[in-house]
């Protein structure tokens, strides 16, 4: 047990968290808070004189914490002697800790040992000592200190943290161990979400659990959040993999576990085969063919739907069913739907009864039986009015059903292999008939839109895009020549920025023949 040279046992410190002290199992009282960051302070520096800087209110106020900190650190000592611990020196304050007894240099000593056990080729040992290494942590490093000193170090403590975590998995999955990873390793990507290294390896351990469609996604996210957010593309590296995964190149595939030797000759492993139960980029499953003429898109509201549907349920009410079928007249045109104006004609049918049996009874009405009739109708036509306005908002005539989270999976998968032809085999992609859901195809695109041949009917029902602005894409590609890329709809002035980052998912720009 380390000893001070008066026998006293050396503390023991913590900045991997909130900054602590132990002697032995009692955890030591560091006092006020801006005691603690005096010690914190010399902790950042051990072993190294740390000059005196005094604040504003007084010269002797460091004194008076470092004094502070004498009585906690040793308790033993007389008030005039010297320090052994914590001396003052020409240079300024000095922190004597001693080794092992910080848990950050604790740390970093298990790091390197990891990196040299990895160099001999003992991957168990070096995932060992990093797991040693890592939980060391208890939270953020210094927590709850601020200032630029503090920062800086808190930054550089959580880069060897995540660089860390990134050699252990990297070298779990050399061990093979990628199934068990996977959770850890999404919990990393929420953490680190710009570490494209966890990224690469979470993508990469899904690819080998046979969840191709799901490293795809995680790709897409990748990409999505640095677009959006910084203006960039993946690195090289992550694009790489992302090819590799679309291919199903057989060098992803998890490395073979060691044979043992028999007869004192090693069996040699066989050549590495790609994980069942993916998706291939060449042969896919057929796909409906889809209609000349699309259906109607949903409208797009610039307030909530909750809200339009009431307005339409609201007004058959308050003018007690006469206007029902202007109301549903109004959404048969929005949505030019011959099955609505057909509801419509007949909720003016009903207003027309009740008009002729109203006047049946003559301008004297007392009750009559005609009367009776009209009143039962105009009711029919107020309550089918007004429930007839909020479903059609609610539920558009010709809107398909929310596909469910595997089709909308599969359907990401396909629009990914669909992107890979248009970027790297145009020709394929034109002969497929990528993004022109207008034309008869066997290739399933994911339900992609080239944007450089789709006709004005296709484009005019993309979300955010009206008739006025696919008119317009139409001819300045025809004036101007095709788009290189989704992203000159933006440059060429033709949609907004905002539009055209929502229609990332479905717009492509098929290069001409």
């Amino acid at each position: 047990m380390a000893r001070t040279p008066d026998g006293q046992e050396l503390p023991r410190f913590e900045i991997l968290g909130p900054v602590r002290a132990w002697r032995g199992e009692a955890e030591l009282d560091l006092g006020p808070a801006k005691q603690r960051a005096v010690l914190t302070a010399l902790l950042i520096n051990a072993n190294r004189s740390v000059p005196t800087e005094p604040p504003e209110n007084g010269a002797n106020v460091v004194q008076k914490y470092v004094a502070g900190l004498r009585r906690v650190l040793e308790p033993d000592r007389s008030p005039r002697s010297p320090g052994s611990l914590l001396a003052l020196t020409d240079a300024g304050y000095q922190l004597s800790v001693g080794p092992e007894r910080l848990d950050a240099d604790v740390f970093h000593s298990h790091l390197q040992e990891a990196q040299a056990a990895r160099a001999e080729g003992r991957l168990a040992d070096a995932s060992g000592l990093l797991q040693r290494a890592l939980g060391l942590w208890q939270g953020n490093a210094l927590a709850g200190l601020s200032g630029a000193l503090f920062d800086a170090t808190r930054d550089r403590l959580a880069e060897s943290r995540a660089t860390a975590l990134e050699s252990w998995a990297a070298l779990e999955m050399e061990r093979g161990h990628h199934a068990q990873l996977i959770p850890r390793l999404a919990e990393l990507v929420v953490e680190f979400p710009l570490r494209e290294e966890l990224r690469y390896l979470s993508m990469l351990a899904l690819y080998r659990c046979g969840r191709q469609p799901e490293a795809l996604a995680a790709f897409r996210d990748a990409r999505q959040l640095l677009t959006e957010e910084f203006g960039v593309e993946p690195s090289e590296r992550l694009q790489e993999l992302h090819r590799g995964i679309l291919r199903a190149e057989p060098s992803l595939a998890a490395p073979e576990p060691p044979r043992p030797a028999v007869n004192g000759h090693r069996h040699q492993p066989p050549a590495p085969r790609p994980p069942t139960a993916v998706l291939q980029p060449t042969v896919l499953p057929p796909a409906v063919l889809l209609p000349a003429t699309p259906p109607p898109a949903p409208p797009q509201y610039d307030f909530p739907v909750w809200l339009a549907a009431a307005i339409a349920g609201a007004i058959p009410l308050l003018t007690c069913g006469l206007t029902s079928w202007a109301v549903v007249g109004v959404l048969a045109i929005r949505y030019r739907s011959r099955m609505l104006g057909l509801v419509a004609a007949a909720f003016l049918a009903l207003l027309v009864f009740f008009v002729i049996a109203m006047e049946l009874d003559g301008p004297s009405y007392e009750g009559g039986p005609w009367a009776g009739v009209g009143v039962l109708v105009l009711l029919v036509a107020t309550v089918g009015g007004s429930v007839a306005g909020a479903l059609i908002i609610i539920r558009p005539p010709g809107r398909p059903p929310e596909p469910s989270a595997a089709v909308e999976l599969t359907q990401r998968v396909r629009r990914e292999q669909a992107r890979q032809l248009v970027n790297y085999h145009p020709s394929i992609a034109r002969e497929l008939r990528i993004g022109r859901p207008d034309l008869s195809r066997t290739f399933d695109d994911g339900g992609l839109v080239d944007i450089n041949t789709a006709p004005e009917t296709i484009i005019a029902s993309l979300h955010g895009i009206g008739p006025d602005d696919a008119r317009r894409i139409v001819a300045d590609r025809y004036l101007r020549g095709p788009l290189a890329s989704v992203d000159e709809l933006v440059t060429r002035n033709l949609v907004h920025w905002s539009v055209a980052r929502a229609l990332g998912e479905t717009l492509v720009a098929v290069p001409p023949g």
